[in-house]
């Protein structure tokens, strides 16, 4: 498997992209607010976390209004589809803390929980925790193009279990990008794909080293650059094609430097005794 990640980075504009994405996870953990309130710094980054990933499904709520869902301060007046979307994003994102000890041990698990968490609102509770049937389809990513059949998403959903389960070792940023372009593109879910790849990013980021403490926002990496820009790379990345993947990984990498950036904010703001929702 390192052979193939390694040849991605030969692909154009690749390698110092994604050079500039991991050297700027790696700057950020010599802020003064990670040697002594992680703590702090990560949770408003699932915060920030939850609402662009929420925004990405068209979704979108104040910063404030997510953080005082989030620790139960706040429950949804409402259950339409937005306030649904909410919620899995919230959950999903939350779930990313207690799924770290198994993901790369136990990937397939961590999948299901992953979708439970994500899904749970929005699709049948038979549809839950696992992949499609066939005969089933996923109306999601729509700029995408129909999703593969049951049989193809099904097939390549285990190629990023068998993924994750040498992914040890291997360069996590790589990793990362590899497996949410793989579950958002081929969508193996019938509902929650898109929550569940950018919660699975998350995930990977923290227990391949790239981002140990959780404070990247990635996700408002790609809400920053939109959703038309996001489902191009993504609908790139599915021709297969090398330009394609090579979009994907650019706009993957940017965001990631994006996240770091808004990381850098929450840290800012945590010193300072204040936080501020953009």
């Amino acid at each position: 498997m390192a052979a193939e990640l390694t040849r991605l980075l030969a692909l154009p504009g690749v390698a110092g992209a994604v050079d500039a994405a991991r050297d700027a996870c790696t700057q950020l953990r010599w802020h003064q607010a990670l040697r002594r309130r992680i703590p702090e710094v990560a949770a408003e980054s699932r915060v920030r976390g939850a609402r662009a990933s929420a925004f990405l499904e068209g979704a979108e709520f104040p910063v404030p209004v997510v953080r005082d869902v989030m620790r139960g301060a706040l429950a949804l007046e409402q259950d339409g589809p937005r306030e649904r979307v909410l919620r899995g994003a919230i959950q999903v994102t939350a779930a990313t803390e207690e799924l770290r000890s198994v993901v790369l041990t136990a990937p397939a698990q961590a999948l299901a929980r992953l979708h439970i968490a994500a899904a749970a609102g929005t699709a049948a509770p038979d549809q839950l925790g696992r992949p499609r049937l066939a005969g089933e389809t996923s109306t999601e990513l729509k700029d995408l193009g129909v999703a593969p059949p049951a049989s193809e998403a099904g097939a390549r959903l285990r190629g990023v279990v068998e993924l994750l389960g040498a992914a040890e070792g291997e360069p996590g940023v790589l990793v990362a990008a590899i497996a949410h372009a793989e579950v958002a593109s081929v969508r193996p879910f019938v509902q929650g794909n898109g929550l569940v790849a950018r919660a699975l990013e998350r995930l990977l980021l923290q227990v391949l080293g790239v981002d140990p403490t959780g404070v990247v926002v990635g996700e408002a990496g790609y809400s920053r650059q939109g959703g038309v820009a996001y489902q191009g790379a993504l609908a790139a990345y599915a021709t297969g094609r090398p330009d394609g993947v090579a979009l994907w990984l650019r706009h993957y990498a940017e965001a990631i430097l994006a996240g770091a950036v808004e990381a850098t904010d929450i840290a800012d703001s945590v010193l300072a005794g204040r936080l501020t929702g953009r």
